[in-house]
């Protein structure tokens, strides 16, 4: 969940799981670091788009804010859900969410992500979400460090959001937009890595 000079509105720090075995469940996190959970409207496209693709899936949340995205990852089936941010608090609530919903598939690491991604994983992700801060030029930098660190695998799905302004981000050669809507300011993607490119 990116951090946004214009941020979206929130509900006071409640999230409410949309879907699975959580739905409708109610969450609360922090107001820290100007977090924006991905609105529920946004993840049920997102959630529809990968329905055959969740279950048993290993799924990675970087910014994971709220941890919106990887916890209804979780409710809907995922195997496990490892989730990565920067700010204390936010980590320390999703450890409590996670416990709360008695989940045993979740992990929360509270790293800054360039330093997260900057090793290679022990295993690829099935799924990665990643929601930067806008206007930062994140997709640029993590993009590369995704790839060539091996952190998704041909069959990978990348669900990323940015801001509707940026032109559609160049990828590694391998990964395909399969997906794209915009919405107000927020423009999501979904792209599926094929086989490595010579």
């Amino acid at each position: 969940m990116a951090r946004n000079q214009k941020p979206r509105p929130t509900s006071g720090g409640e999230l409410r799981i949309i879907g699975g075995d959580w739905r409708s469940r109610k969450l609360r996190f922090p107001e820290a670091g100007g977090v924006r959970p991905t609105p529920a409207r946004t993840r049920e496209t997102l959630f529809n788009w990968l329905s055959f693709h969740i279950a048993g899936s290993r799924c990675l949340d970087l910014f994971a804010g709220s941890g919106a995205l990887g916890l209804e990852a979780l409710s809907r089936g995922a195997s496990t859900g490892v989730f990565v941010d920067h700010t204390p608090e936010l980590a320390q609530a999703l450890r409590s969410n996670l416990r709360l919903l008695k989940s045993d598939g979740g992990e929360v690491i509270c790293q800054n992500i360039e330093t997260y991604l900057a090793q290679p994983p022990a295993k690829a992700s099935d799924i990665l979400f990643m929601d930067p801060p806008f206007r930062q030029g994140w997709l640029e930098k993590l993009f590369p460090m995704i790839a060539d660190n091996g952190w998704v695998k041909p069959g990978s799905w990348i669900y990323v959001e940015h801001e509707s302004e940026l032109p559609t981000p160049t990828t590694p050669a391998n990964w395909t937009l399969h997906r794209q809507k915009t919405a107000g300011q927020v423009t999501y993607c979904l792209y599926k890595v094929g086989e490595q490119q010579n």
